[in-house]
């Protein structure tokens, strides 16, 4: 039997840290494989392992050491030197342009694990391309949104806002320049901001929200997100770029209306005017036009919200995921 371990060697809780948690459980509960991991920032209730027991158990058995990060997989490296069955696999998560030193590393795997076409592209190197999955038992659309805004006490009827890390390549800018225009025409939808914000990305939000800071909520990093995805009617994804965002496909299944920046890999995940919307990156002025449609039309909002939980359902299951990273590793195992 093959030992599979996904580290997660980062103090922070990501998309990434969602991604493990998503893929691990589906390996171990649908597939049957032995999966374990290590590190920090993960559920108490995923299966670890300690490196005395990894070290023993690698000089005797084949193991699949699958990195999302540089510093993992260098860990990976060095066990392989102690096991003669151990096959690294590397996930590039992102979209830019990776480093010389992150090459450099990536040829070091057995296998390269690209997000999409794009990421291939990018990283210049063969790779498989396979997708995100999520837990939809975890990320499912409410019985009553109309409550679920209410119990998160931001107030008003409805909200609009963005998850995820605030930066400026975030595009969270764009958003507060698009519907700062619109909060007074609106008085029944709400604002949120919700992720980490610290440091100058602090000071620049800050800046971008005086004068509607009662409009526009800042609540900072959630350790439990799906609340906020079955509240908001309409998720705002205005990042510039992304190797694959899970937001969009969390949003989506737990039933937002997701506004998102045209990024390249988008067009294969949500379809224009039926299961979201589409802007140009930095354009505020479009995405100004989509959320004044969207607001002024709240039942839109919920229909397109409604297609796009369906179409997820259908299509960005993890267990899909979960077979064709079982595949690649029997590939690499010669199974």
């Amino acid at each position: 039997m093959t030992l599979i371990i996904h580290p997660h060697f980062h103090k922070r809780y990501t998309g990434v840290t969602r991604h493990v948690e998503s893929v691990v459980p589906s390996l171990v509960k649908d597939l049957g494989a032995e999966t374990r991991v290590m590190g920090s920032a993960l559920s108490e209730d995923l299966p670890r392992i300690t490196w005395p027991e990894l070290l023993r158990r690698s000089r005797r058995e084949p193991v699949v050491w699958h990195a999302h990060r540089n510093n993992e997989l260098l860990a990976g490296m060095l066990l392989k030197l102690v096991g003669r069955q151990v096959r690294l696999v590397f996930t590039r998560h992102t979209s830019m342009e990776p480093s010389g030193f992150t090459r450099f590393l990536a040829r070091g795997a057995d296998a390269l694990v690209s997000l999409t076409r794009q990421v291939a592209e990018v990283m210049g190197l063969p790779s498989t391309v396979i997708s995100h999955g999520i837990d939809l038992k975890r990320f499912h659309p409410p019985e009553d949104r109309a409550k679920a805004w209410e119990r998160l006490g931001q107030g008003r009827r409805f909200g609009v806002g963005v998850i995820g890390r605030v930066r400026k390549e975030k595009g969270q800018g764009d958003f507060l320049e698009a519907v700062r225009p619109l909060l007074p025409g609106y008085p029944e939808w709400q604002s949120v901001l919700v992720g980490l914000a610290k440091g100058s990305d602090l000071e620049w939000i800050n800046g971008l929200r005086a004068g509607i800071e009662d409009r526009v909520a800042l609540v900072g990093e959630q350790s439990v997100i799906e609340p906020w995805y079955q509240g908001l009617t309409v998720l705002v994804h205005p990042s510039y770029v992304e190797g694959y965002s899970l937001v969009h496909v969390e949003a989506m299944a737990s039933g937002c209306c997701v506004v998102a920046s045209k990024l390249p890999y988008l067009d294969t995940l949500i379809e224009h005017g039926r299961t979201g919307f589409f802007f140009e990156p930095g354009d505020a002025k479009a995405l100004r036009e989509l959320l004044d449609m969207l607001m002024r039309e709240p039942e839109r909002a919920r229909e397109v919200g409604r297609n796009a939980a369906e179409e997820a359902r259908r299509r960005c299951g993890v267990e899909h995921e979960a077979h064709a990273l079982d595949s690649l590793y029997r590939t690499l195992l010669g199974r």
